[in-house]
């Protein structure tokens, strides 16, 4: 049995001449969809497999699928003679372009039987001559395979090899996706030794000394494993230790590494290549002429054997030294060894005479987090799930640490400037955490989060909320969150009802999402309410001005009130936190809510909108009654006419009857009320917080209904009923219930699953049902009349409901971005995502 290895990824060019059975050979080795044959191709671009006179076109097509398939990751095998050179040059060239391996499987079998079976084929009308100078090429052929480019080559002489040939498919050596983790992935070293052994210890590993009191390797009692992202040497005091205690680790499966570019050079030195030794290179030497020759041998052996960049946990981690562009994850090429090693450059050099490197991570939309080194920096940002964790150890900063998947950061200060570096570590110019930039939320993005993947925001889109962003919205420091749009149920099909409460049941009940808790909605304003416990934490966790002590808003960032009356707002919100005893573990709560009357934000709107057409339709309506009743009193028939008069009398006194319940007169804060029904986030004065999605929405109401209790003047409770949406009777009551909100005037309720973290990619984090008379408002007096309510239940939902998800993902990703401490501009990358969304074409009325 002859066994052939291919990589997962790489393009396989079958070679033989015709009639040695390549394609038998690939039908019985690959799958239906893997192999592209020049035959198949000629057909279709002549209708005539055997058209040679449609080779070129044939093969353009041949070469434009593998390149799709190719740039997809799947692996490609070519069924075609491949006898001439420049044939297989093209495809070496193909496979170099997508960065995969090209791997040759050569059929050499005797002429006489190339010969038999193009004989016995009735579709073929070349001869003898044909077939001998095919095999001629291959014979000329098969020394320069590899020479050609050709990875891997594989020859079988004869049909019994063909026969007991058996195709072994090899994982790439980047390739540990079954690999899960935890992992502490530990920036550059560069010889610091002693630091990296304290770092270790504050990361909880034991260290495991040798009889000479020298660190071999560290042992995490979790089963935690370091991931080294390269530059373990030069620079530093003690490259060979640093050396040791990594392979040490290594070599008992408790660490991983990548290489670096100071590692691929050390190799070129100690196998006698001309480098120069500078950038530490010659104290690394120096140091390890002081070893054992056999270990020197043993560092040569374990940096070569480095593979060039590592993709672990399912692909959602990829550690590579220098970082790694998306296109190049999991591919093996020199070009992507060149990029992992030494990153890309511009061509030009700073003012330091130091090659300017390209921002690939400013660019980087990929799914997957990188994790490297390479470049110092002063402290870790984050930039588009990318993480550089150089910090400069051997240049006086720290070495750092990231715990993955916890995106916990540990440093520990280097113990000395042991290397100058050319250029300054901590420039002047270095973003701050606070900084933010225009080219963070223009032209089209993709954000990462948590709950729905990648969330792609249309530079359209951008650009209008950049607009609305820049000339309304508060200061970017206090917009932690943007409450996220809420889909509603799916339509009635029957009845004089648009919304029913059983259909947000059953898309509950459907998904699996257990029980449910269906809320009161308030019709007031939504808003979210940032209340800290003084005016100093305002300053200080959010460089508040002076006598601010949190902040108000809409749901698009706009301040809710004038800044007097928001303080006034805060005080006494902040009272009832007090009583609440809600300040035990916390110095600033972060509130979604409603704020009532619907009149206290939306006056304008009332007056120019909905009480004009209100007054109108109420004057005008019965004087049409009067004079057709009139006509109707001469005996001339205009009863129809008479029907839908009447009606729109009535339906014109319930429009303002349903948006009169809504509005009440305030003055200040007199007469406005609040209804919390969630808290998002809260956390120290310094440091990092955390969120509470993990606490059902029970809970949450409890919490609110503690301010309620100190404050029911101002706070309002917000009523609830948990339903199980797998019980008939419990429904029933859910349906009951509304009813009665409904009844009574109310507005509707929101159904939302009860464990808050049940939410998934299709789950929707809250279903509103609003009521008949409610909808009112929304849709127009006469909306109830059969032909409207006809022509309203063919409404799509589908894009509301998508935008509903992806913006809850967002509002999520931002809170628990604010929760690890990152960078402002990373927290509002995703609220800003969440009001770019808003500009999407829906139904407004949704």
């Amino acid at each position: 049995m002859s066994t052939l290895t291919v990589p997962e990824l790489s393009l396989v060019c079958l070679v033989g001449a015709s009639g040695s059975g390549k394609s038998t050979f690939a039908r019985a080795h690959f799958g239906r969809f893997e192999v592209i044959s020049s035959d198949f191709c000629r057909g279709l671009v002549a209708d005539d497999e055997n058209d040679q006179s449609a080779t070129a076109a044939a093969f353009d097509v041949l070469h434009h699928i593998a390149g799709v398939r190719l740039a997809g990751g799947r692996l490609t095998v070519v069924d075609a003679t491949n006898t001439q050179a420049q044939a297989r040059k093209s495809l070496v060239e193909l496979a170099r372009a997508h960065d995969v391996l090209p791997v040759a499987i050569v059929l050499d079998v005797p002429e006489k039987v190339c010969l038999a079976r193009n004989a016995g084929r009735t579709d073929r009308d070349f001869g003898a001559p044909v077939i001998r100078r095919q095999r001629e090429q291959l014979r000329r052929s098969l020394r320069s395979l590899r020479r050609e480019g050709f990875r891997t080559v594989h020859v079988l002489r004869d049909e019994a090899e063909i026969a007991d040939a058996v195709i072994v498919r090899e994982r790439l050596l980047n390739d540990f996706r079954d690999d899960h983790g935890p992992f502490d992935v530990i920036g550059d070293v560069h010889g610091c030794r002693r630091e990296l052994e304290t770092l270790l210890t504050r990361l909880d590993y034991t260290l495991v000394r040798d009889d000479e009191g020298r660190p071999v390797d560290a042992v995490h009692p979790a089963g935690r494993r370091a991931v080294f992202v390269g530059d373990l040497v030069d620079r530093g005091p003690d490259a060979p230790g640093v050396l040791r205690l990594a392979m040490g680790m290594v070599a008992a499966g408790h660490a991983r590494c990548v290489p670096g570019n100071h590692e691929n050079k050390l190799v070129k030195a100690l196998r006698g290549r001309d480098v120069q030794r500078t950038h530490g290179l010659a104290e690394t030497l120096e140091q390890l002429a002081g070893e054992p020759p056999e270990f020197v041998a043993a560092v040569e052996e374990f940096c070569y054997g480095l593979v060039s960049h590592l993709v672990l946990d399912d692909g959602k981690l990829v550690v590579a030294h220098a970082g790694l562009k998306e296109e190049y994850h999991g591919r093996a090429s020199g070009r992507v060894r060149g990029f992992a090693l030494y990153g890309d450059t511009t061509g030009e050099t700073d003012e330091y005479g130091l090659p300017v490197r390209y921002p690939w991570a400013e660019e980087y939309r990929g799914r997957a987090m990188v994790l490297y080194g390479h470049t110092p920096v002063p402290k870790p940002q984050w930039i588009n799930n990318t993480l550089c964790l150089d910090t400069g150890c051997v240049f006086g900063g720290s070495l750092t640490a990231l715990r993955y998947p916890e995106k916990e950061l540990v440093s520990v200060p280097a113990e000395r400037v042991w290397y100058e570096p050319v250029r300054p570590l901590f420039p002047e110019a270095a973003r701050r955490p606070d900084e933010l930039a225009i080219t963070d939320v223009t032209g089209r993005r993709g954000v990462e989060t948590r709950l729905a993947g990648r969330v792609t925001v249309r530079e359209e889109n951008a650009a209008g909320a950049l607009e609305v962003m820049s000339r309304f919205a508060l200061d970017p420091r206090w917009l932690l969150y943007l409450p996220p749009t809420m889909a509603p149920c799916a339509t009635a099909s029957t009845g004089d009802l648009l919304e029913h409460p059983e259909a947000a049941f059953a898309a509950y009940r459907s998904a699996g999402a257990g029980p449910v808790i269906c809320e009161e909605k308030h019709m007031g304003s939504r808003a979210v309410v940032l209340l800290a416990r003084d005016t100093q934490v305002a300053h200080t966790r959010f460089d508040a001005e002076p006598g601010a002590s949190g902040a108000v808003w809409t749901r698009t960032g706009r301040a809710f009130f004038p800044a007097p009356l928001t303080e006034e707002f805060l005080a006494r919100l902040r009272n009832a936190a007090e009583s609440a005893g809600l300040w035990a573990d916390a110095d600033w709560l972060l509130f979604d809510a409603e704020i009532l009357p619907w009149s206290a934000k939306a006056d304008e709107l009332l007056r120019g909108q909905y009480a004009a057409v209100g007054a109108a339709a109420r004057a005008a309506t019965p004087a049409a009654v009067d004079v057709l009743s009139a006509v109707a009193a001469r005996g001339i028939d205009v009863g129809e006419l008479l029907g839908r008069a009447t009606a729109r009398v009535h339906n014109a006194q319930a429009f303002s009857d349903a948006y009169r319940r809504y509005v009440w007169p305030t003055a200040g804060l007199a007469g406005v009320e609040v209804a919390p029904f969630q808290l998002l986030a809260s956390g120290p004065a310094e440091g990092e917080g955390r969120t509470w999605a993990d606490h059902d929405h029970g809970w949450h109401l409890d919490v609110a209904g503690r301010l309620a209790a100190a404050d029911p003047a101002f706070v309002r409770r917000t009523r609830r009923l948990v339903v199980d949406v797998e019980d008939p009777g419990s429904s029933a009551a859910g349906v009951a219930w509304w009813e009665e909100l409904t009844g009574a005037g109310g507005e509707g309720m929101v159904v939302k699953p009860l464990a808050n973290g049940a939410v998934g990619r299709r789950v929707q984090p809250g279903i509103k049902v609003r009521g008949r008379e409610y909808l009112r408002i929304i849709y127009g007096p006469d909306y109830t009349e059969p032909a409207n309510l006809a022509r309203l239940r063919e409404r799509g939902l589908g894009r509301k409901q998508s935008l509903a998800l992806r913006e809850y993902a967002l509002g999520v990703e931002a809170l628990e971005r604010v929760a690890r401490g990152e960078p402002l501009w990373r927290v509002h990358e995703a609220v800003f995502a969440v009001l770019a969304l808003e500009s999407e074409p829906t139904d407004p009325r949704l």
